[in-house]
């Protein structure tokens, strides 16, 4: 067994906050069903004027479970959820896993390809999709292991009358009139979660052992593959991220649920956390600053967990002086590093606590955080969290780095992954031992704060959004008049980072922006498209032939801070 790493960061706990906790050996559909029990009548979700109760949100993913079941599912099958913020998303994540069968959160802005790599690799058996996705889902149906699709759409959990109008704003705003021709194969989400079951289905569930999530993450290596998160991991990333945020009461808080679920920040801080305690999920299905800060005074939010660009995008609205923001109380923010300045206005102009996390798909998410109620250092990702370990690792000698020496986070906890579905060398490779090699780069001071230098080389983060250039870039490589394509991140005011391409012609073709960026938008999730590009003769090369990324990115931040210099002369 091996030691313990040295813990300087457990002082700094307040004693609400104990070093170790007694996680619950359960599965994380349990939690549900607790809350069901102690909560009944209780609003688990709201959702644009509509309501479920916590004991109509558990009655409804138990029919849900038992229709699976009946559907031909078993303990440790895939389903896909590929769903936007909504009641059905909730419903249909925690029917899942009381069906035994393991989610696999898909995003409803994947293009066919990517959805098609999902599915095949993950081998679902069924998927749960949105009305206006269908039309991607049936394109790639032949290529799949899936045998059922079960479809909803936004209009199914709306209250009168939105649910009559909505279908004619669908039509307006997205031009599209949705048709879904139900039958053996094809089913209605609503017709299978008004069955009334008393019992839960009897599926004896490993917590340990049994993957609850296989979520998708990307890579510099290759497509996104798949991280096997079991029900220990989740339940103890919450149960952690519970311990955390000890002010807040049972039962009692109001979580405005903007993050998507479909990414395992959202699932965890927004989702998970709401049902282990009992708040209400008020949910909105995208990112509107005006709504958002509407949400927030008419609901009383007390909740918001977010990435940057949230807060960012509150802060400077013009009305943002309108409303009354004093309802809230905690705010984690993660995906992306917090700028002190957007940490210390929105404090002032809420009052409560807003702190940046630090995680990765692989540890359910989160490992580290700044205390809400504690100290707390600048620009720094905080202490590590209940039962989880740190240090930073010497690139050479994976030895372990001085105090203020810069190498590779790596951390070990009860929330670490189980490893990668069927990728078991990927799987070797990201441990040193039983530490999670994180990629990216960091330092300790000698208080146990931690502080990354360097996000992964090769990822970028954009609006929150994680994105692996290798991906932008074979599909660059697809287009006929390009010869070569690099994509790095690049400074953004707004999203963090943003993405850019430098693409070599052809000889003798050409090739324009316009066209690259249709090209793209046909092959990848909008978000991951290119918003910037620069056509050269040659890029930056080593003796080998290997593109010096980081010569470009040099590049832009000595154009950057030229730009910023003639701002302030002129």
């Amino acid at each position: 067994m091996n030691q313990t790493t040295e813990k300087p960061w457990a002082g700094l706990y307040p004693p609400e906050i104990p070093s170790s906790l007694s996680y619950d050996e359960k599965p994380l559909p349990a939690f549900l069903e607790k809350a069901a029990t102690a909560y009944p009548d209780k609003k688990a979700l709201s959702f644009k004027g509509a309501s479920l109760t916590y004991a109509e949100l558990f009655s409804q993913a138990n029919a849900l479970a038992w229709q699976l079941i009946n559907l031909g599912v078993n303990k440790g099958d895939r389903v896909a959820i590929m769903l936007p913020n909504s009641p059905q998303s909730v419903i249909s994540y925690y029917g899942v896993l009381l069906a035994g069968a393991t989610v696999v959160q898909t995003n409803p802005l994947y293009v066919e390809r990517e959805l098609s790599h999902q599915l095949v690799d993950a081998e679902a058996k069924v998927i749960i999709c949105l009305d206006m996705l269908y039309p991607k889902v049936t394109a790639v149906l032949e290529d799949s292991c899936l045998e059922h699709v079960i479809v909803t759409g936004i209009k199914d959990y709306l209250p009168f009358p939105k649910n009559i109008v909505y279908p004619f704003i669908q039509k307006r705003q997205y031009k599209m009139k949705v048709n879904v021709t139900y039958g053996e194969k094809v089913h209605p989400f609503t017709a299978l979660v008004k069955t009334k079951n008393q019992d839960k289905p009897k599926v004896d569930i490993d917590p340990a052992a049994d993957l609850a999530l296989l979520q998708y993450t990307g890579g510099t290596t290759g497509p996104a593959k798949g991280v096997m998160l079991t029900h220990k991991n989740l339940v103890a990333n919450t149960q952690q991220c519970l311990s955390w945020m000890y002010k807040l009461n049972e039962g009692q808080e109001k979580t405005l649920a903007v993050l998507p679920f479909f990414h395992v920040y959202g699932m965890t801080v927004s989702m998970n956390l709401s049902i282990m305690h009992a708040s209400e999920m008020v949910i909105l299905p995208r990112f509107d600053a005006k709504e958002v800060l509407q949400t927030i005074m008419k609901e009383k939010i007390s909740i918001l967990p977010g990435a940057p660009t949230i807060y960012i995008g509150l802060i400077n609205h013009p009305d943002i002086n309108k409303y009354n923001l004093s309802s809230i109380k905690a705010c984690i923010s993660g995906s992306a590093s917090l700028p002190v300045e957007v940490q210390q206005e929105f404090e002032a102009l809420t009052g409560g606590k807003l702190v940046e996390g630090y995680g990765l798909t692989e540890a359910s998410p989160v490992t580290h955080c700044n205390l809400l109620w504690g100290e707390r250092q600048e620009s720094s990702i905080g202490i590590p969290w209940p039962d989880t370990e740190a240090k930073i690792i010497k690139e050479n000698d994976q030895g372990e780095a001085e105090m203020g020496e810069v190498g590779e986070l790596a951390v070990r906890g009860p929330q670490v992954m189980k490893g990668y579905w069927k990728r078991p060398e990927e799987t070797n490779a990201s441990f040193h031992e039983d530490w999670l090699l994180t990629g990216d780069m960091a330092y300790r001071d000698k208080h146990g704060f931690f502080y990354i230098v360097d996000r992964k080389k090769e990822m970028i983060i954009a609006g929150g959004f994680n994105i692996y250039p290798r991906e932008i870039e074979e599909v660059l490589y697809e287009h006929d008049d390009v010869q070569e394509a690099v994509v790095i991140g690049v400074p953004d005011p707004y999203r963090g980072e943003t993405v850019k391409a430098f693409v070599v012609p052809k000889e003798g073709e050409t090739v324009n922006e316009q066209e690259l960026n249709s090209f793209c938008r046909e092959r990848l999730a909008s978000y991951k498209v290119p918003r910037a590009y620069e056509f050269r003769k040659e890029l930056p090369k080593t003796m080998v032939g290997k593109v010096l990324k980081r010569v470009l990115a040099e590049e832009e931040k000595a154009k950057l801070t030229e730009q910023k210099q003639e701002e302030k002369t002129s």
